[in-house]
């Protein structure tokens, strides 16, 4: 099939993470400054000596949400990522579509962390006959997009990009090439991770990934301040129906925004440490490819996980990458309220990145008492920016471990 000069319209949002349960509520949670990073109600500091006590949580009991029979059979990643997917596709008006030209993009970072290891706790106690026989379709990285697929009956594809914590940006970046490559009329895409659980706590934590403020968790997660000391680890699962122009404006769809361009690279560095070259690489190509020049990105919602090395050396690649044209841009980290969603942080961040060109205005970044010298960009410190209107481009910054780096473009409609 010939490739579309379709533009790649975003008609549908869907959101569970700890800002809140759906849509709306994340968005006002999120204008409003609101650090989500609380003590973790368990005794796993003291069981298992954590050095961590602290993450961000969702809001919602997923189980009040899901039906008993599909619930028992999806890990906790995929409760989220359903629940995401079924409030897009209705925000969507859950459209009519060839199902043959409709597919599902949904990465993660891990997958079934609680699945595997709840499942070979049971072996251990219990023998092996106690395992659950649905184990294995739960903790497969692709069990949200599987179950995304079944549920929406889409039959063109489905597919699980896990590259850290650019899984869900690079789930977009799939889509939006779907769409024009013109397979597809229509592709749901986002990402979803539900790690708080002990083993990756105590990982991140010794290879000094995240913050160990346990005296002062609302406070912790901090990008661009002087004093910040790590991430704090989030989990939740955010949705994106992207639809061809064409195919949204013959049902008269609402458009939030389009997804103009799309940038990929590798660092060919180090497993866990980032590249400013491959970042802004990622990033020059994403701007290219929707066609602009650097001047005019406005709004750059950042990767911006609050670590020492990470935070402004992504600044320093977004100057790279636009040639130092960076006099217009507001930037802003909505990690610093959410925590870090690893598969799902790229696939929330472009909501984010979509409703601040949809309203023209830009979450703060909170938690930044003593602004990092470092710093050479406008940031939206401690309360929203609104936006100019006229035209309007945002750059959302997604890079994983592993040197993944993934760079998206979203334009105003």
């Amino acid at each position: 099939m010939s490739a579309s000069s379709s533009r790649v319209a975003v008609t549908g949002l869907g959101t569970v993470n700890p800002l809140g349960g759906d849509v709306a509520t994340t968005w006002q949670a999120a204008l409003a400054g609101t650090s989500t990073a609380r003590t973790l109600d368990n005794d796993w500091a003291e069981r298992y000596g954590l050095p961590v006590n602290f993450a961000c949580q969702v809001p919602i009991d997923p189980l009040e949400h899901l039906s008993r029979p599909e619930a028992k059979k999806l890990d906790p990643s995929g409760h989220l990522s359903m629940i995401a997917a079924r409030e897009a596709w209705a925000d969507a008006g859950a459209p009519e579509v060839d199902t043959a030209r409709m597919a599902v993009v949904v990465g993660t970072g891990i997958g079934g962390v609680w699945t595997i290891l709840d499942q070979w706790d049971l072996v251990k106690e219990k023998g092996a006959r106690r395992v659950n026989p649905f184990t294995v379709p739960m903790l497969m990285a692709n069990s949200s997009s599987a179950h995304i697929e079944i549920d929406l009956g889409a039959r063109g594809g489905a597919h699980t990009p896990v590259s850290a914590c650019a899984s869900g940006a690079e789930a977009v970046a799939y889509g939006l090439d779907m769409i024009r490559s013109g397979r597809m009329d229509v592709v749901v895409v986002g990402g979803t991770e539900s790690c708080v659980h002990p083993l990756p706590i105590a990982a991140f934590a010794n290879i000094r990934a995240l913050s160990k403020r346990n005296d002062d968790p609302e406070h912790a997660s901090r990008p661009y301040d002087r004093d910040r000391d790590g991430f704090v680890l989030g989990e939740g699962a955010a949705i994106l129906v992207l639809e061809s122009e064409e195919h949204a404006k013959a049902r008269g769809a609402r458009i939030y925004s389009y997804v103009a361009g799309r940038g990929m690279a590798s660092d060919a560095h180090h497993i866990s440490a980032p590249s400013i070259d491959g970042q802004s690489r990622a990033i020059r190509e994403a701007v290219t490819d929707a066609g602009l020049s650097p001047e005019d990105i406005l709004h750059v919602n950042a990767h911006g996980t609050s670590t020492p090395l990470g935070d402004i050396g992504e600044l320093n690649a977004v100057s790279l990458a636009l040639e130092g044209k960076t006099d217009q841009l507001v930037v802003t980290s909505t990690k610093s309220m959410t925590g870090h969603l690893l598969g799902g942080a790229g696939a929330l961040e472009s909501v984010f990145s979509v409703l601040a060109a949809h309203h023209r205005i830009v979450p703060p970044t909170i938690n930044i008492e003593n602004l990092d010298p470092e710093v050479s960009m406008s940031i939206a410190n401690g309360a929203p920016v609104e936006l100019p209107q006229g035209d309007l481009a945002v750059l959302n910054n997604a890079f994983g471990f592993g040197g993944h780096d993934i760079a998206v473009v979203f334009t105003s409609a």
